[in-house]
């Protein structure tokens, strides 16, 4: 009796020891990857289909600022918003030539997708990279083996760029894209130093890229006066930022 009680709690310690070995080779596999999981919440489909323009995250309850990246509309569309570099900016349609760019964390998205990166390899776009489909063919051909989504960016000199700015009329419903965009103030570019902060992905069209594009991208001049959705892009001499893996 006695020894088949010692051939049990043997053989549970050994279970026991498989599993914390098992355990011991899975975390350092997870621990390569230094760059965080991106977060979204809310989806872009729902606020063009659906009309909800509501608030769906307060920037300011975003704990971690360091190396903090993000981007999306500002709730009811009456604005854009960018996180760069644990930086918040509001813009907002003046006219039809002017705008008004704000630094400021207390402002809310109905859709909005972040993430935080400390750690970039810096690559030279090849001179042939020239427009945002060449940009996106290039990231994705050299990102492949990457964590998917992610964010990266760029900075450098654009010969041209179109950005725009949501401007909905207040108390406007929405049911569609077009209904959407009402008020949308679209503003042109030329011969400025940038800096555009993008997020990648294959699997997230309608979430938080259109449904023709794996790129959401929003611009801000390097005087921190325009900044907006980059809609055309006409590059000159850029760097591209990839997280560190």
């Amino acid at each position: 009796m006695i020894s088949n009680i010692k051939r049990i709690v043997f053989g549970l310690l050994t279970i026991g020891l498989l599993s914390c070995n098992s355990t011991q080779k899975e975390n350092p596999t997870k621990n390569t990857e230094t760059y965080s999981d991106i977060k979204i919440v809310g989806a872009m489909k729902n606020v063009m289909w659906k009309g909800e323009l509501g608030a769906s995250i307060n920037l300011d309850t975003i704990s971690n600022k360091n190396g903090l990246y993000g981007l999306g509309p500002e709730s009811y569309l009456t604005g854009e918003l960018l996180i760069n570099e644990g930086k918040s900016y509001v813009s907002k349609v003046i006219s039809d030539s002017t705008m008004i760019v704000k630094k400021q964390f207390d402002v809310t998205a109905p859709f909005f997708v972040y993430g935080n990166v400390t750690d970039w390899n810096e690559i030279n776009l090849p001179a042939s990279i020239k427009t945002i489909q060449d940009l996106e063919n290039f990231i994705d051909t050299n990102t492949a083996d990457f964590k998917r989504p992610f964010v990266f960016k760029l900075a450098g000199q654009a010969i041209s760029a179109i950005i725009h700015i949501q401007n909905l009329p207040e108390g406007t419903k929405v049911s569609s894209p077009d209904e959407a965009h009402q008020g949308q103030t679209n503003y042109k570019l030329k011969d400025e130093t940038v800096e555009i902060v993008g997020f990648f992905s294959t699997e997230h069209k309608g979430v938080f890229t259109h449904h023709d594009s794996f790129l959401h991208m929003h611009l801000i001049t390097a005087d921190e006066r325009k900044m907006g959705h980059l809609d055309e892009l006409e590059i000159d001499n850029m760097k591209l930022y990839l997280p560190e893996k």
